[in-house]
């Protein structure tokens, strides 16, 4: 047979590190699910400790396991080949985000569009509102539940700061990069320290509103489908922000090490693309629940 034309294709020796994730992960769910248990009764026991013990054993399969790949991509064990494996891999780890975040907005768009105005008599529906709430208005945002909740909706001047912070953060990204393929390193270390910056800055910023809305609006998870909508789609996104920020703080310690070149920086690309991702569904997450 022929081999013109064939790559080698590096096949790393069994790892522990899947197992370690299946044992964190178990820990985390089982102290997540009994955590709340504990909330709910208002009383303290183990599971927040076994919720944090499951954590801390996630983010030592998360460093052991990248610390591999890394060791293996700088020993030159990856081919083109492989290369085109991981981009495959980030693009529908990206798609299944993409997934995640439209079935959230599918849930907002639920409860704006058809729940509520049906509970207010809607679509030949006049019986149950004048029945179950006759006082009940059907308006958006759901500021008094049928059930008597009364919140106040979250205005959008803090979170528009926000949206303009992530927006330059990248820009300042795509500097970075651009810095990257033409070899300029101080460009690079740079322009990427600023992004990573810019992110911290608007973590703190949706802490700040978050401490705002339960202390001064009355926003919370129990205020209805508006607080519920409101928490899931900011809280979720704010935890792919930390994600993503975790990716670049990597990222740029390895850069400061002097890795990457502007032939090989699959790694930079996939915290990259996973960072643009973040802020396009911002920018969906600001107009929906801000602005409209």
């Amino acid at each position: 047979m022929n081999n013109e034309g064939y790559q080698k294709y590096y096949v790393p020796d069994q790892s522990p590190w899947p197992l370690v994730g299946a044992i964190a992960l178990f820990f985390i769910a089982l102290g997540a699910g009994f955590f709340v248990i504990d909330m709910s009764k208002d009383q303290s026991g183990w599971g927040g400790y076994m919720l944090l013990f499951g954590i801390a054993i996630l983010f030592v399969m998360l460093y052991g396991w990248f610390k591999n790949v890394v060791d293996e991509s700088m020993a030159g064990l990856y081919s083109p080949q492989m290369d085109r494996s991981f981009k495959q891999g980030m693009s529908w780890f990206i798609v299944s985000e993409i997934m995640f975040f439209a079935a959230l907005i599918g849930a907002l768009f639920y409860a704006r569009f058809i729940a509520v105005p049906w509970l207010g008599g809607a679509s030949n529906n006049e019986m149950t509102g004048a029945i179950l709430w006759p006082n009940f208005e059907a308006v958006w945002p759901l500021l008094t539940t049928p059930g008597g909740t009364e919140t106040q909706a979250m205005g959008w001047g803090l979170p528009a700061i926000n949206t303009v912070i992530l927006v330059v953060s990248s820009i300042t990204l795509h500097f970075a990069h651009t810095g990257l393929e033409q070899n300029k390193r101080s460009q690079l270390t740079g322009m990427l320290a600023i992004t990573l910056i810019l992110g911290m800055i608007f973590l703190c910023l949706q802490g700040y509103e978050y401490v705002h809305a339960y202390r001064d609006l009355g926003l919370r998870f129990d205020s209805g489908v508006y607080g519920n909508t409101f928490f899931l789609l900011t809280g979720f996104h704010g935890m792919h922000v930390l994600l993503g920020a975790l990716i670049l703080f990597f990222v740029l310690m390895r850069v400061i090490k002097g890795h990457f070149t502007p032939e090989k920086h699959f790694a930079f690309q996939a915290g990259a693309w996973y960072w643009h991702f973040v802020d396009v569904v911002w920018l969906i997450v600001f107009c929906l629940v801000y602005v409209l």
